[in-house]
């Protein structure tokens, strides 16, 4: 009657719309949680058995339960068992849907039982609560109840879809039989909205299967790659309870990411978006797990601490640094920070992202602070340095230099707001220190192409160990991702052994300590190529050098000089760099409309496969001199001399005399 079921309805959509809220709370962020509470379950309403049939046959595939009246009418005729008749018609084809009776005759209870339907008595006083429990206990709303199948008790409740991933190999096999040959995890998915899982774990059915390990490891893995997929080129909001080895990238606060923060996820949406990049056999490529502490952060340090005097007065970098170390961050970070530091388990990158970074007309870089810290099995004195190096990043943006060159950009020190940057490093463990295998800076414009190179092809500088070498101007090897088997620095004996790498950068992960220093580079070591043999870091990107011979072989041989080639992954394919990087420049260009330069490192493993993390992506800034004047027109018998190789802008300090035409 309409009157019966325009008091039930209200009520159940209230039911539902609690329930949407409910799972709306593991999105990663607003965005999100507005499309989650868009995959609510919707109610559709029969009036008599043909249409039932005909909405159960549209729907058939995704029905979470039926709730149906016993008398209604069947081909225009008001039929006292319709409800039952409809039910045995849908059970046919599923035998594990949820199917509940309402009705005011308490004979029919014992009808609907003995066929195994629920049963609502509609002249019970809390008819409402018992259709909530029964929509609870089996069309998946609320929490997953894992019971025992024998005695029905409860043996775990599962909140959500990370605890269902942390658990299900804590769940008793008999437990995980009942519930899987029921397809209860299905419906319990998609009564939460993660379809993708639903639809998949739907087709996975006990009988096709019957193995019970099988089943578990596969629900796992597809829970991880939906968390992979959903948390990809996503800022997601920093959650205690949702951070994990699968998390991605997350920011604690409202205020901006700042620019290099911008840049990384950035980066993060065209790894998304361009599938490519991880299409190659035995290389991935992803962004290293991130954490930002946004601007807002920033503000509420300087204001409870009261640093704007020290910090705007002309004291000493020292003085200045000594002021902020002394200072105190907010205690509600300590929690966030030990869930960040289970997560990563690696050293921590600490780096600088300000408003002004990284900005399209005058990037700022290398002006601030970026520390890096060890990974300790001791989280409080691990806390302790974390707190020094973000203290140390904030420090930065006054110190003499970076005020120096605000006024030289005519900015105003006032407007710069700084957050935050926590980054696993990328590399590995060795005895006593952290690199990775090869880190670069990557530009899609190369100002000086040689031989049959064109400027838009590239190029890029690889080192040994942190990138932080390459910044301060160490010896680098150039090469176009486009031409790999050219490299100028290699083609001759006396240059290779000149103009290749001889030292290199690695974190010292013995330091420890919150001796702090304004020179961020306390605690790298700087060593000879000589210790990365012994750590046996150089396999395929090192050549021999043969003294009796006087030849340079690619790869490890006893005694002889190491000459860092990078040979075998630039010349034998033993890892696809030159294709991923090819990859990074043109959709990195294409995304940001102009030409960029990528930072980059790469951890490769004995067995040739490897993963190359995007670290961070600006724009070059390209000043155009406008030359009106097509030189090439200029006929020659009108030239006294004429050259179609000349240098570009760069500093040649061995001429000694000049001959002016």
């Amino acid at each position: 009657s309409i009157r019966f079921y325009s008091s039930i309805l209200p009520n159940l959509y209230n039911y539902i719309l609690a329930q949407s809220k409910r799972f709306s709370t593991e999105a990663l962020n607003r965005h999100a949680a507005s499309l989650r509470m868009r995959g609510r379950p919707k109610v559709v309403l029969a009036r008599n058995y043909e249409e039932a049939m005909a909405l159960y046959e549209r729907y058939s595939d995704n029905v979470l339960g039926v709730i149906s009246d016993v008398r209604f009418p069947i081909h225009g005729v008001k039929d006292s068992e319709a409800g039952l008749k409809l039910m045995r018609e849908i059970r046919k084809t599923d035998p594990y849907l949820p199917l509940i009776l309402e009705s005011s005759e308490s004979e029919n209870r014992a009808k609907a039982e003995a066929e195994g339907f629920r049963f609502v008595d509609k002249n019970s006083k809390k008819m409402s609560l018992d259709l909530h429990k029964m929509l609870e206990e089996h069309l998946g709303f609320g929490d997953f109840i894992f019971r025992d199948p024998k005695t029905k008790a409860e043996i775990m409740r599962i909140h959500s879809l990370k605890e269902l991933q942390d658990n299900i190999f804590k769940i008793p096999d008999d437990s995980m039989l009942y519930h899987i040959s029921r397809n209860h995890m299905s419906r319990w998915l998609s009564a939460r909205a993660i379809f993708p899982v639903s639809m998949f774990l739907k087709t996975v059915t006990w009988e096709r299967l019957k193995d019970i390990t099988a089943h578990r490891e596969i629900i796992f893995d597809a829970i991880v790659q939906y968390r992979h997929m959903k948390n990809i080129g996503v800022v997601a909001v920093f959650d205690r309870m949702k951070f994990d080895a699968y998390s991605h990238f997350a920011r604690i606060g409202d205020g901006s990411l700042g620019g290099k923060g911008r840049g990384l996820a950035f980066l993060d949406n065209i790894i998304k978006t361009h599938p490519e990049f991880n299409s190659l056999e035995g290389a991935t490529v992803q962004i290293p797990r991130t954490v930002v502490l946004c601007t807002d952060v920033f503000d509420q340090f300087m204001e409870q601490n009261n640093l704007y005097q020290i910090a705007l007065s002309d004291a000493s970098d020292d003085d200045i640094l000594r002021h902020f170390l002394r200072a105190q961050l907010p205690d509600s970070l300590i929690a966030d920070f030990f869930t960040f530091f289970e997560a990563v388990k690696s050293p921590i990158a600490i780096r600088s992202s300000s408003l002004l970074e990284d900005a399209h007309y005058q990037p700022f870089a290398g002006i601030y602070s970026t520390y890096m810290i060890p990974y300790l099995d001791d989280k409080y004195a691990m806390l302790e340095m974390l707190a020094c190096a973000i203290k140390g990043v904030y420090a930065s943006v006054y110190y003499r230099d970076s005020k120096a060159y605000m006024t030289a950009t005519s900015n105003v020190i006032d407007q710069e707001k700084m957050a935050v940057i926590l980054q696993e490093v990328v590399g590995k463990q060795f005895d006593g220190r952290y690199y990775p295998n090869i880190s670069g800076v990557l530009r899609s414009l190369n100002y000086y192409p040689i031989g049959d190179e064109r400027a838009e092809d590239g190029i890029a500088s690889l080192a040994l160990g942190l990138g932080k070498y390459i910044v301060d101007g160490g010896q680098t090897l150039r090469v176009s991702p486009y031409h790999p088997h050219q490299v100028l620095q290699t083609s001759e004996l006396e240059t290779a052994l000149r103009e290749t790498q001889t030292r290199f950068y690695a974190l010292d992960t013995q330091h420890v300590g919150n001796d702090f220093k304004v020179d961020d580079g306390f605690n790298i070591l700087n060593l000879k190529v000589k210790e990365a043999e012994r750590d046996n870091s150089l396999n395929f990107i090192a050549s021999t050098y043969d003294p009796y011979d006087q030849v340079i072989r690619d790869g490890l041989y006893e005694g002889g000089r190491k000459v860092i080639s990078f040979a075998g992954v630039l010349q034998q394919g033993v890892f696809p760099l030159p294709e991923l990087l090819q990859m990074s420049m043109r959709f990195g260009a294409e995304a940001m409309r102009r030409p960029v330069e990528i930072e980059f490192a790469c951890n490769l493993n004995a067995d040739r496969t490897g993963s190359l993390y995007l670290l961070q992506i600006r724009p070059i800034v390209d000043q155009k001199q406008m030359l009106d004047e097509d030189l090439a027109a200029i006929p020659d018998d009108r030239c006294l001399l004429r050259s179609h190789n000349s240098l570009g802008h760069g500093v040649t300090e061995d001429v000694t005399d000049v001959v002016y035409v």
